[in-house]
């Protein structure tokens, strides 16, 4: 393949991914002007709150992203260029060598949105064109207008909620709140590392969940007492939000005394069999949920990642380096029933599903009409594409799947779910599906051609149904 020339990036104009007028007009006219609403992400509040500047583009754009690392990796580049300690320019220099390469990967579209909405860089990147991205995108970073709170700013953003783990302090969230920066920052409760008895590192964290806390948590009750502290504490610092990521939602029939003797074993470093594991999950699941329900919190679960594959890379470089992949993992029937013993007892919150594995695309979009009750609208939601399904083809499904049935003028749209500050253009490329999809069958007239109608149903799924839902 040839890399050569520094042609102008044409191929994203005013109009990219939009097939037809009724597409442009619904994108530009009702979809573009929206703010983003960021329901779900893992942006470092360290660095919101401290506004922080990136040295170079590296930095901000390549360090931390398994997406890119994983591309890189499988186009032959070193990991001493990926995750070494190399200068971060010839890190950049072989990234650019890999983009041309990942054509019809989502990575080639993002990297060249992402150049363009925050650098004005109008160049396809590839090795000739490289030193003279690097430098002037770094020349930039190094300036106010590309700091941490200005990115995010000079994307429309109007809310973000990190995730945080139960013993976080939330004292970034705090000086965030208590600075002059505009958008609102707020964090979701992620309580996994209560929840996987089966860590290796599970008793430790119960040490300093204790310490935190301020409970001895030497039985099950303690340890519910010691989280129902913490969500008070995550309650009194705004946060209305949990998130779990599970491979499954378990269930099992169990007893309060069962539960205690499966935590007892476990503090005793015995081994557990899968049944007490998931016995032991269902129950702290239920007992969270019922605390999220009580409080009107929010409750999402990210189900399907099957983690950590490569045993020795995993050694070597410690988990969250870009070695997870999707599972297929049985999600109905668990899901159903636990969902169902949360609504018999009138504790099911709203909630939000997502799936890694396409092949459950129709399970969860027909999964949460089950429990729309009709109290709240769009109570149950079909979370947006997710992971390795962010991307076109995989919105489209999910799209698709929600569209047919369930109601997708319901959906509450986009997230980002991402770490890096230069990753809201991802909305714009949903939106840009999303429209096109609409556009596609207004102009085949499978939909009517009345942008009064079809338009206010684009805001809604892009920004209001999110306003409403989450009520930040």
């Amino acid at each position: 393949m040839s890399t050569s020339g520094t042609m102008n990036n044409t191929y994203i104009t005013d109009d990219f991914l939009l097939e037809n007028k009724f597409s442009q007009r619904l994108y530009h006219e009702f979809a573009s002007p929206m703010p983003i609403i960021d329901y779900h992400c893992h942006l470092p509040p360290n660095e919101i709150a401290s506004d922080r500047s990136f040295e170079n583009l590296t930095k901000i754009w390549i360090n931390g992203d398994h997406y890119k690392w994983r591309a890189m990796r499988t186009f032959g580049i070193d990991e001493k260029y990926i995750t070494g300690d190399v200068p971060d320019k010839d890190k950049f220099i072989q990234w650019a060598k890999t983009v041309p390469y990942t054509l019809r990967n989502p990575l080639y579209h993002w990297t060249h949105l992402e150049l363009l909405r925050y650098f004005d860089i109008d160049k396809l990147l590839n090795p000739n064109t490289a030193n003279d991205i690097y430098e002037e995108a770094t020349s930039k970073l190094q300036t106010k207008a590309f700091s941490c709170q200005n990115l995010i700013n000079k994307m429309n953003v109007e809310v973000i909620c990190t995730t945080e783990d139960p013993i976080d302090s939330l004292d970034h969230h705090v000086q965030i709140a208590n600075s002059n920066f505009g958008v609102k920052v707020s964090t979701a409760f992620r309580p996994d590392k209560a929840i996987l008895i089966t860590t290796d590192t599970y008793l430790d964290y119960l040490d300093q969940l204790s310490e935190v806390s301020g409970v001895s948590i030497d039985s099950y009750k303690s340890l519910c007492d010691a989280l129902s502290l913490r969500l008070d504490y995550f309650e009194q610092h705004g946060c209305k939000l949990s998130d779990h990521g599970v491979s499954y939602v378990p269930y099992h029939e169990f007893s309060e005394a069962e539960i205690e003797t499966i935590f007892q074993k476990r503090r005793n470093k015995k081994t557990l069999t899968l049944e007490e594991d998931e016995k032991f999950q269902t129950a702290i699941l239920l007992f969270l949920c019922k605390q999220y329900h009580g409080r009107n919190w929010i409750q999402q679960f990210h189900l399907g990642a099957l983690r950590n594959n490569n045993a020795r890379m995993n050694r070597i470089l410690g988990p969250d380096t870009g070695w997870d992949s999707i599972g297929d993992y049985a999600q109905a029937a668990t899901l159903s029933k636990f969902l169902n013993r949360l609504d018999a007892s009138d504790n099911l919150s709203k909630t939000i599903l997502y799936n890694l594995n396409p092949a459950d695309n129709e399970v969860l979009a027909t999964m949460i009409g089950n429990f729309n009750d009709g109290r709240v609208k769009g109570k149950m939601q079909f979370g947006s594409g997710w992971w390795f399904l962010d991307q076109k083809d995989g919105m489209t499904k999910q799209i698709n799947a929600l569209s047919n049935m369930g109601l997708i003028s319901c959906f509450i749209g986009m997230l980002t779910d991402s770490r890096s500050f230069l990753s809201y253009p991802r909305h714009e490329y949903f939106r840009r599906v999303l429209c096109n999809l609409f556009g596609q069958e207004m102009q085949n007239g499978e939909l009517p051609q009345d942008f009064d109608l079809v338009g206010g149903i684009i805001k809604d799924i892009c920004y209001n149904n999110a306003k409403e839902y989450f009520n930040f």
